[in-house]
């Protein structure tokens, strides 16, 4: 290893002489020149999560809560699941019917029940609002209600253009 060193260093030529004239002066003038400050994306990224955390959080904070049917008691939340489960369970017996015969009817079943959806929503925003909680609440149950007539009676209307001889051949005592 040491002969590898040896040769090497003793075949380079190496320049041993005054470095050109004025280099030293340049070599000056770039120690005082001010350094440019490169940008730190660290702290950037760091400042970015500040800022986001603090909205989510502050937008978590200032949300207001719904309060919805269930929410009142325990009752008013066993009514609720049980409409919307009957009213499911009806809407899946709807579907499972629809033709061209009854396609007419059944879309304007589903026009009314939506617009009993949106006046839902409306009772939602008025208890939200402290609005009179029994008067609300009746409202409330009548609207799921009036939803169960509707489809029973849009059931009705199938079984009869599926079956018409049962409506002539029913017998009234």
């Amino acid at each position: 290893m040491e002969d590898k060193l040896h040769d090497y260093f003793s075949n380079e030529s190496f320049d041993f002489q005054e470095p050109h004239t004025g280099h030293f002066e340049r070599f000056e003038r770039k120690l005082a020149q001010p350094k440019k400050r490169q940008f730190n994306w660290q702290w950037m990224s760091i400042a970015a999560s500040l800022v986001l955390g603090f909205t989510f959080w502050l937008g978590s904070y200032t949300q207001k809560r719904t309060i919805d049917m269930a929410d009142i008691s325990p009752k008013m939340e066993e009514v609720q699941n049980y409409f919307v489960s009957t009213i499911y369970q009806e809407l899946q017996t709807v579907e499972k019917n629809r033709n061209l015969e009854t396609e007419t009817i059944i879309e304007e079943a589903l026009d009314a029940i939506e617009e009993l959806e949106d006046e839902y929503k409306n009772f939602v925003q008025e208890l939200n609002n402290n609005g009179d909680q029994r008067r609300l609440l009746n409202a409330m149950v009548n609207n799921y209600q009036q939803r169960l007539d509707i489809l029973e009676n849009v059931l009705k209307q199938i079984d009869q253009i599926k079956n018409p001889k049962l409506l002539n051949d029913e017998v009234y005592i």
